[in-house]
């Protein structure tokens, strides 16, 4: 019989008291920097924190920073896959083969790129609360919609910055975030992708590792190079073993604060359908893939994507079968109700939320179907839905809207509208004639919507017709509806704006049934129990990720692994033993070339004992100097289960070293300008 007394113990004790070890993604504000002098002897105080904080850019899917006074920015290789995608063709993939702009007037512009660097937090819960004040669980969710909407638009208004809401300790904090935002962002180089990747699948989520996962952009306002007066110097030595070093960046979200209701759905119902439906799914991309080289450079991005996601969802479910995990969970849970005790305030929030869930699992397949992605995979859809939304959203008052349609929301949203990224037709009618064939074998060939689209078409033959038929994928088409608004909307006969009306009623009736009898409630309770956890904890806790900015603290460090003692570095000449001369483990030409030049002691990867999940990508490792040592861009197998519980002694970070760039840089892509930029001898 598995002992999981001492872990459940652990579980529950870091469920509700001060993060211990180098745990906890902190918010700016509220970073522990006494308990980092203690520890390390190193201070922390609010010039470094702004500095860094103004040095840090959230991407749209990922973290970077600014390393030079001219806007040069340093991310993932993975984290501008999109932007490479969209600047190649079916002839030409710069995924694969890299990109270098000689010259900052040959930098194309990534085209739905934007870059955001946050200059004031604000406090607004008082404001959120007052909002809400007396009202029922529906009326409130709805009025806290409001409120938010009404608070993101004065500030915008009268800061000039680009202003988001943000809920913390799900609900117990809500904060107005306030960024500049640079919405021209352009292309500097990449590595190609078999030494940006190297290692591929089979080593994502591994170390040793040595993957070259950077890529250089940078931000221009006005036509010109941001100067920027923050920015983060490169250190290309590298950090020594055992020592401090912090990450900044935007981990994307975290389930730590989830109750074990909550666990379980996703234990039970949401990982198990998505991991059969994107499992097929990969396999349809591989075959696609193998019928013609110009397939392959089509589906390299979204495979690459869905791979590294399969891999994620199945160790998180993993993680959900853990017993020592649910069941310390439960014990906080009791933990904190009997800290409570006796004090009607509270209620019980944790069976409000069970409720809840057991109404989630009614209305999931319904919801994931018709208004999730599950049911219409398809980019020329999502353009239809987004025009037809807009249309009639912007014809309501602001506050009235559905939250991605408010008038802050909607400059971005025009701006991906109209953006020119190719769409490909195979590719369409692969994925929306699967998502149409799972929507009828999920919801049942009786469903109302299912009945009504494929009655006399199959969803091979339905999918064909709508894609040979749009024209939504011109941008040109895009614009003139965007700017018709409803009436054009309405006048339109392409199949896709016509499938998008069809289904638009069914569709929101879903989501006001799912918004009214779960997000309420469940939103309701867990402002319960955040106030729960302050009256008894404070705020020595972290709250949850939310891809907002957060700070971490750490050392470098590996780890045992059954029985063996990993080594913090890894080094350059093993990755040319490892190479096998096929994909994933294939070093290119440009290497091979200058193989005789190269310093095969140079250091590749390194390991860190940080707490990172994804949107962490592209975050660098800064030392007590505020110099970047690392860019992080993965996670061991076990900081998978992190999105749950952090585990101190194996949860590990993974970080590109910056020796190995500034190798790159010198020796194989004579990069010689951005070397002189970046400072590197």
């Amino acid at each position: 019989m598995r002992k999981v007394l001492p872990a459940l113990l652990a579980i529950a004790t870091a469920a509700v008291l001060p993060a211990l070890a180098d745990e906890g993604m902190w918010t700016f504000d509220n970073f522990p920097a006494a308990e980092v002098k203690a520890r390390y002897g190193v201070t922390i105080d609010g010039a470094w924190l702004d500095h860094v904080r103004r040095s840090t850019i959230r991407l749209s899917n990922c973290t970077a920073s600014f390393v030079s006074p001219d806007g040069l920015i340093l991310t993932n290789h993975h984290c501008v896959e999109s932007c490479l995608a969209s600047l190649s063709s079916k002839d030409t993939s710069l995924v694969q083969d890299g990109f270098i702009a000689r010259r900052r007037d040959a930098e194309p512009r990534c085209a739905t790129q934007v870059a955001d660097v946050l200059q004031v937090m604000e406090d607004v819960t008082g404001k959120v609360a007052q909002a809400v004040a007396g009202l029922d669980e529906t009326a409130a969710n709805e009025a806290r919609k409001r409120a938010l909407t009404q608070l993101e638009q004065d500030c915008e208004r009268d800061s000039k910055l680009k202003c988001e809401s943000v809920t913390l300790y799900q609900g117990g904090q809500y904060f107005l975030y306030k960024y500049k935002r640079y919405d021209d962002v352009r292309l500097v180089l990449a590595p190609e992708a078999d030494i940006a990747a190297f290692g591929g699948d089979p080593d994502n989520f591994q170390f040793p590792r040595w993957s070259l996962d950077y890529s250089l952009l940078r931000a221009y306002e006005n036509g010109k190079p941001v100067k920027t007066r923050d920015f983060l110097p490169i250190r290309f030595e590298g950090p020594a073993a055992g020592e401090a070093v912090f990450v900044t960046g935007h981990p994307g979200s975290t389930a730590r604060l989830d109750t074990r209701a909550e666990l379980e759905f996703q234990r039970d119902v949401a990982l198990p359908n998505w991991l059969l439906r994107y499992s097929e799914l990969r396999g349809r991309y591989i075959q696609f893939g193998k019928g013609s080289e110009s397939a392959a450079r089509i589906v390299e991005e979204p495979l690459n994507s869905i791979e590294n996601v399969i891999k994620v969802r199945r160790k998180q479910l993993d993680a959900l079968h853990e017993d020592a995990l649910l069941a310390g969970k439960g014990e906080a849970e009791r933990a904190l109700r009997a800290a409570l005790a006796g004090d009607p305030a509270f209620g019980d929030p944790w069976a409000d939320i069970a409720r809840a869930v057991d109404v989630e699992r009614n209305l999931y397949l319904p919801y994931l179907f018709l208004e999730g992605a599950g049911g219409f995979n398809s980019a020329n859809f999502r353009y239809a839905r987004t025009l037809v939304r807009a249309a009639a959203e912007r014809d309501k008052q602001n506050t009235a809207r559905l939250r991605e349609y408010t008038d802050t929301a909607l400059p971005r949203l025009e701006r991906q509208m109209l953006a020119p990224v190719p769409v490909y037709a195979e590719l369409e009618n692969l994925t929306l004639s699967f998502s149409l064939e799972r929507m009828r074998e999920w919801l049942g060939p009786d469903h109302p919507v299912v009945r009504e689209l494929l009655a006399a078409d199959s969803p091979d033959s339905l999918a064909t017709k709508l894609v040979a038929g749009t024209q939504l994928a011109d941008p040109a088409v895009r614009k003139r509806l965007w700017d018709g608004g409803a009436a054009a909307i309405a006048a339109s006969d392409d199949p896709m704006v016509r499938l998008a009306l069809a289904i638009d009623a069914p569709a929101r009736a879903v989501r006001k049934r799912y918004e009214d009898e779960v997000e309420a409630p469940v939103a309701a309770a867990a402002e319960k129990i955040a106030a729960a956890r302050f009256k008894v904890y404070g705020t020595n806790v972290y709250p949850d990720a939310t891809f907002t900015l957060r700070l971490n603290y750490g050392t470098v460090t590996a780890w045992n692994e059954g029985g063996v003692e990993l080594a913090p570095f890894t080094r350059l000449g093993t990755a040319f033993a490892r190479a096998t001369g096929a994909p994933p483990f294939r070093i290119p030409d440009s290497w091979l070339a200058v193989r005789d030049s190269l310093d095969m002691q140079t250091p590749f990867c390194i390991a860190t004992n940080s707490d990172i999940v994804g949107g962490n990508s592209g975050s660098p490792l800064v030392d007590a100097q505020g110099r970047i040592v690392g860019l992080l861009f993965d996670g061991n197998i076990h900081s998978i289960s992190g999105n749950y519980w952090f585990d101190a002694a194996k949860n590990r970070a993974i970080a590109v070293h910056p020796a190995i760039i500034r190798e790159s840089l010198r020796k194989v892509y004579r990069a010689d300008a951005v070397l002189r930029e970046l400072g590197a001898r």
